[in-house]
């Protein structure tokens, strides 16, 4: 397990009890259980308390957790009969962005999302989840497909942001971003949009304009990043704690400002502490907000779609 700087008081206790039933097991004639139970009481009572009332900043580090479930995990435990599509038929394959057809408890979908890897060397492979223009008309191809062939398209967003590079804006990256999210209100099929980690400005726009967008208790969804945003402001990235508050970036503040439909419950603690548990909150919340949809036609989803974005912000500005 890693521990996050706020939880380093929670991995001693654990790391206590651990050692204990190490030494027990090495020694079969130590009964060490009482004791070890009696700290996985005190450390379960902890972890309740560090994540009853998390601040902005630390439910950023939370999302950004390197043990929680990303892209390939939900699609490993939800889906079944993937088949990965690669490619934009233009430059090349972006591994930050990967998507293909797929059943969700047999029904024929469209998964696309943003993949950050689990290693290093897998982390490299997908840019840590920042996409290349590429990646983004990769996204449109796969959108496009499955309003051809009537499939509902479910987007799983987890990006600190569209990759900055050179490279990336020669080739059109605001344009690809652009395109993308303009693809999203065009197609005449159900989008369901779920951010499972980090929700990092017009990268996770892209493919988060969706009939309904959820996010997962712990997770971020913001313009700029924290550190970003205290950069821009203060001329200071130390000032991030304050940056998150300013953004309102979490899930329940997104909740109450009309930004997002829904929030998914995680297990105590993050979702990387028990990441099937987690996966599979996000498949029945996705499966629901499929049936939500079931028989609309392509026009009223496209109407409402747009309308539904369009009203962003406007909330009590009548009175």
């Amino acid at each position: 397990m890693t521990y996050l700087e706020f939880e380093k008081p929670l991995a001693e206790i654990e790391g206590k009890a651990e050692e204990l039933r190490a030494l027990a097991r090495k020694n079969e004639e130590m009964d060490v259980e009482k004791e070890a139970k009696a700290l996985d009481k005190k450390a379960d009572t902890m972890l309740r308390d560090l994540y009853k009332d998390l601040s902005a900043w630390r439910k950023c580090q939370v999302a950004r957790h390197p043990e929680r479930p990303h892209c390939r995990d939900y699609i490993d435990q939800l889906f079944t009969e993937y088949t990965p599509l690669a490619g934009d038929r233009n430059f090349a394959d972006d591994h930050a962005v990967m998507g293909g057809l797929a059943r969700l408890n047999d029904r024929p979908v469209m998964v696309i999302g943003h993949e950050k890897g689990h290693d290093t060397t897998s982390r490299i492979e997908r840019n840590f989840g920042m996409a290349r223009p590429e990646g983004y008309r990769k996204a449109v191809r796969l959108m496009d497909m499955a309003a051809r062939f009537g499939l509902p398209v479910v987007a799983l967003i987890d990006t600190p942001g569209a990759y900055p590079g050179k490279g990336a804006e020669e080739r059109g990256q605001s344009e690809a971003i652009a395109r993308s999210t303009e693809k999203c209100l065009q197609i005449g099929v159900p989008l369901i949009s779920v951010i499972i980690g980090e929700g990092g400005s017009g990268g996770a726009v892209a493919f988060a304009t969706g009939d309904r967008v959820a996010m997962l208790e712990h997770s971020v969804y913001s313009v700029i990043s924290p550190e970003g945003c205290a950069s821009i402001l203060w001329k200071d990235a130390e000032k991030m704690r304050e940056a998150a508050e300013a953004l309102r970036l979490t899930a329940q503040d997104l909740k109450k400002l009309g930004v997002i439909d829904r929030i998914i419950k995680e297990p105590m603690g993050g979702a990387q502490r028990d990441a099937s548990a987690a996966i599979t909150s996000v498949g029945a919340e996705i499966e629901l907000m499929l049936g939500e949809l079931d028989g609309l036609k392509p026009a009223d989803l496209i109407a409402a779609r747009r309308k539904k974005f369009l009203d962003i912000g406007t909330k009590g500005l009548a009175a």
